[in-house]
């Protein structure tokens, strides 16, 4: 189990796992419970966007930085479609992780608000690749905001609507 300090900064967040077949759902309890540093008992139910497999959520508080850890614990995973949101502190940037089989992770930072913040130089990268020729302005901005991952996920995420939220709460 993840060991954290009584005194380090806390924060909130969810874990979406979008769609998993069955075999894994387990392990991703396991994985989560690692991560977090207590037991998770998630609420599976059938993903009608893909027959055969199960999505649940699980709401967190924790660690700055769990976001991350959960992200690469899971993202091994490649029949799994998932996201995990890690809420903004007086300390801490926010942080958006989505996963897809096709495409992989994405990472973005996020502000109070929820919405994507790009880093400078990571706008500087795409400028010149669009300069050069290699992505189209509109392909460079796309990819920082993660457009290709929501467009993917968002018939998963709507499947789920109204699907109920398990709550975990972790004694600090």
């Amino acid at each position: 189990m993840n060991t954290v300090p009584a005194n380090a900064p806390q924060t909130r967040g969810v874990l979406f796992v979008h769609s998993a077949p069955s075999a894994l759902c387990a392990h991703i309890e396991w994985a989560a419970a690692n991560v977090l540093g207590s037991k998770v008992d998630m609420a599976w139910t059938p993903q009608p966007v893909e027959p055969g497999t199960y999505r649940a959520e699980l709401s967190w508080q924790g660690a700055i930085g769990n976001a991350a850890t959960l992200a690469s614990s899971l993202r091994g995973w490649n029949l799994l479609r998932f996201e995990v949101t890690e809420e903004p502190t007086a300390s801490s940037e926010g942080a958006r992780y989505s996963f897809t089989p096709t495409l992989g992770i994405f990472h973005a930072v996020t502000g109070i608000h929820g919405d994507v913040m790009i880093p400078e130089d990571r706008i500087k990268a795409f400028r010149v690749k669009a300069a050069l020729g290699e992505v189209s302005m509109e392909q460079a901005l796309d990819g920082l905001l993660g457009v290709p991952w929501d467009e993917e996920l968002d018939s998963f995420r709507h499947a789920g609507d109204g699907a109920p939220v398990r709550w975990l709460h972790q004694v600090i």
